[in-house]
Formats: structure tokens, sequence, C-alpha cells
């Protein structure tokens, strides 16, 4: 028998499962994953947790014996006319919740700008915000997750890339999303993985048509999953795969499936990395 080329640490959304931290954690331990990533909890965005809070849902998950993957914060999801202070401070709050569920990663965005503005109207100010944003994070040993958002400056390949060549900094690494990459048009292994992977730390998990730009199980799209999965394996990534489904109605906080759509969602992409000798823990 063969030995699978690596093994990943599976991770999920929880509150695409219910509000309920609770609820959240027994589902996915029941689809084999080790660790959850936090957006919100009992209703509320991680940006907006109370201390009291944090520690109850640390108790939470302690007791259920599920780690915590990455934050996942609205860091970045503002337009980018704002005051760079807003988002660095906003920032300060996350990582100390960060830190106070033990774990290094944050999930940030790099900035809508206004109706009827160029990318390279903003690019200067994205690039001024990002670089305090690693800054603060390097100071504090957090890693920011930039997710390529639609609609943000960071939508495409060569932006993110863009992004990451200019700030420069250790701190501040890509979290993949096929499914976005192709609701702006990207064929996202075709066109964006050999130039992203050097940067690529962290893999989100869903899959989109492009047609449509509806969200669909891991390999039911054209988010190239499959190859994705396969060349990360070959090359040696060891990381989180965390499941963002968005199979249900969108809401305030992010995209919600339920526990049905969730484990659908699950069980898709572990036939996926089964196939290219992943095996998922």
């Amino acid at each position: 028998m063969t030995q699978p080329h690596a093994v990943w640490n599976l991770s999920g959304f929880g509150d695409e499962v219910d509000p309920d931290p609770a609820v959240q954690a027994a589902v996915l331990l029941a689809l084999g994953a080790s660790h959850i990533e936090v957006r919100s909890a009992w209703g509320t965005n991680v940006s907006e947790l109370e201390p009291d809070a944090v520690e109850r849902l640390k108790s939470i998950l302690e007791e259920k014996g599920l780690k915590v993957s990455a934050v996942a914060s609205p860091i970045g999801k503002v337009d980018v006319s704002l005051p760079v202070e807003r988002e660095v401070a906003r920032l300060r709050r996350i990582m100390s919740v960060a830190k106070a569920l033990d774990t290094k990663y944050v999930r940030i965005f790099s900035f809508y700008r206004a109706e009827g503005q160029g990318q390279e109207e903003v690019r200067g100010a994205v690039m001024e915000r990002m670089a305090a944003l690693a800054g603060e994070a390097a100071a504090n040993g957090i890693v920011l997750l930039h997710e390529n958002e639609k609609g943000i400056y960071g939508d495409t390949p060569e932006r993110v890339l863009d992004i990451m060549e200019t700030v420069n900094s250790p701190a501040l690494r890509v979290a993949w999303d096929n499914a976005n990459f192709v609701q702006v048009g990207v064929k996202p292994y075709t066109e964006g993985y050999a130039i992203l992977r050097p940067y690529l730390e962290y893999l989100q998990v869903k899959d989109a048509i492009a047609t449509t730009g509806e969200v669909v199980p891991s390999g039911e799209g054209d988010g190239e999953l499959e190859a994705t999965i396969a060349a990360l394996a070959a090359d040696g990534y060891a990381g989180f795969a965390s499941l963002e489904p968005h199979l249900a109605s969108a809401h305030e906080l992010g995209g919600y499936s339920g526990p049905v759509a969730f484990g659908i969602a699950a069980r898709a992409f572990a036939g996926l990395a089964h196939k290219s000798g992943v095996t998922l823990a």
C-alpha cells in the first residue's frame, strides 16, 4: 500500500454550521476535523467578541478537543478611503482574540474601492494599509492570511502577487480560495497557482461555477480543485484545509451552509483529497 503524499489538518468555518460554537464543534468533529476556523460565535463577529465571550468559546472548544486553525476577521473588508488607523485598531483587538485561542493566523482582505474608481487609483492606499497591518502583525507574532475576495484589490492572482511582493513581509501570506478566483473570471490552478505558490500558506475549500458564480461542493465547479489539491500534495504542502462551503444563504457575517450541506461539502472535499493521496487529520 502506497503512503499518502501529505497529511493536512482539516478545519472549517464554524459559523457556517450553526451560530452555537458547541454545535459547530460537534459537527466538525463528526466530519473528522481537528480544527475550527472562528469567524463568529453566538452571532457575534470576532471583531466584536468581548474577552469573557472569548474565554467561554475557548473553554467549549477545549472541552470538545478542537483547536483553532485561524481567526477569520473582516479586516480590510472596508472601503480603502477609511483611515488606516481604524483597521490597525481593529486588528489589535482581533490579534488578542487569536492569541487567546492559540492560533497565529488571522484572515484579512485588501480593501474595497468607491464605485467608479479603478484598481490602479487605489493601489498606493491599499499597499500603505497592507504594510501597516503586516507590520503590526509581525510585531505580535501573528501571520495575516490574505483572502482573494471578489471586488477587493487583491481579487486576481496578479494583484495578490503585487501585494505579496510590494509588502514583502513574512507576516503576510496567501489564503487561497479557488471559488473566489472563479467568480472573477480566473482559472485558479491554470492562471494563479504557479505565481502564488511561494506565498500560499492556507487553503480555503470551496468551488464555484464560472458561468453563474454559484458556489458548489468541491469538484462540481470550475475551480480546478482536483488539480490544485494534487499540486499541493506533490509539492509538500502540509498546512490547513478549511471548509467554507457557502452552500445555503449568505448573511452579514459571511456564508452559511447548515450542518447537512456542510457535511456534503466535507465529503466532496475528502473524496478529492483521497484521490491525490492526502490524508485529512
